[in-house]
């Protein structure tokens, strides 16, 4: 079976396993095989995040995507139609699109190119923070999976958070104790956030507990927030709720909502690229998640997310992408970009 370099290319990564913290060995292939697809510079940062330029000129593009996954997943399987195993889609589709795109367009005197394959996006977004005070761009396009005929402008934000408790130990009979407080605190907040209105949704994503003589307890939650959502007060009703239970609020993280409008110059462009490569409508997006889109908002360019690939099989265990949809990402990209660079 022989297929296109840009497939084989995407094939390759996936087979490297790259769950978050161990992306090493999929980021420094990636970025050896850059330059055979028109990239002039190319090589990991202090981050371990994978770098490459095209251009010199004032005005910088960032192409950025991320390179690490969620663990687990299925093996990887490779025929003519599909390519099935972690990654796939989130995000290693979006991240090889633009690598390839990237690579073939013209690059204008005044531009100059940026790729970023970041690693850390599925815990802390830390390869974006790395490279957040290290560019002022004009443009930013995200590689995340909306589909070869859809661009995202939102995501909504979220705050992770954990209710944390301890004692000197008690008989259970008497005292239920912190563990017990923890997760009535969680349960509570269940229930409000399911009568906070559309947009906000609510999960466990850790729960620990020790009873060794003194005894412990710690939920860590995600709350997910629309547009609109105020910090200060979300903030306010967690530790109100937590207190009720006689237990601790720790704030992980905040990650605000973003949102650009649909006349976003970078929307437009991938609305109109959408538009001639695929003869169909353009799908845009809000999108129920958070990721490096709202991370990298305070960089206040213009931006949009744009990946192929089907968001439902995000994280699942049969996640898979048709090597036609896939190959259709990269035609929308290199008819986006050359726009986006005109427009601004």
């Amino acid at each position: 079976m022989r297929l296109p370099e840009s497939v084989g290319l995407l094939v390759d990564i996936v087979a490297v396993a790259s769950p978050t913290g161990y992306e090493e060995d999929a980021a420094r292939m990636l970025a050896d095989r850059l330059p055979r697809f028109g990239w002039e510079t190319s090589h990991t940062d202090g981050a371990g995040s994978v770098i490459a330029t095209r251009g010199n000129g004032d005005k910088e593009l960032v192409l950025l995507s991320h390179i690490d996954t969620v663990p687990g997943g299925p093996e990887l399987s490779v025929n003519e139609e599909r390519i099935v195993g972690r990654g796939s889609v989130d995000a290693k589709s979006p991240c090889c699109a633009l690598a390839v795109g990237g690579g073939a367009v013209e690059v204008p005197e005044d531009w100059r190119i940026t790729f970023v394959a970041a690693v850390g996006e599925e815990i802390d977004s830390r390869g974006a923070r790395f490279r957040m005070p290290l560019h002022d761009p004009a443009a930013l396009v995200v590689g995340e999976p909306t589909g070869s005929n859809g661009v995202a402008l939102s995501y909504r934000g979220r705050i992770l958070f954990s209710l944390v408790g301890e004692d000197s130990g008690a008989h259970r009979s008497g005292s239920p104790g912190p563990m017990t407080d923890a997760v009535m605190a969680a349960s509570s907040l269940v229930q409000i956030t399911k009568n906070m209105g559309s947009g906000y949704s609510i999960a466990v994503m850790e729960m620990e507990g020790r009873e060794e003589g003194k005894r412990s307890a710690s939920v860590t939650m995600d709350l997910r927030t629309p547009i609109g959502a105020r910090q200060e007060e979300l903030e306010f009703m967690l530790g109100e709720t937590a207190a009720a239970f006689g237990v601790g609020l720790k704030i992980i993280e905040y990650v605000p909502p973003h949102e650009v409008h649909k006349s976003d110059p970078v929307v437009r462009a991938f609305r109109a690229a959408i538009r001639d490569v695929t003869g169909e409508p353009p799908r845009v997006l809000a999108k129920q998640g958070t990721c490096d889109f709202n991370v990298l908002s305070l960089w206040g360019c213009p931006m949009g997310a744009f990946g192929p690939g089907d968001s439902k099989y995000d994280h699942s265990s049969n996640e898979q992408i048709e090597i036609k949809e896939f190959l259709r990402g990269i035609d929308v990209v290199k008819a986006a970009l050359p726009r986006v660079m005109a427009s601004i």
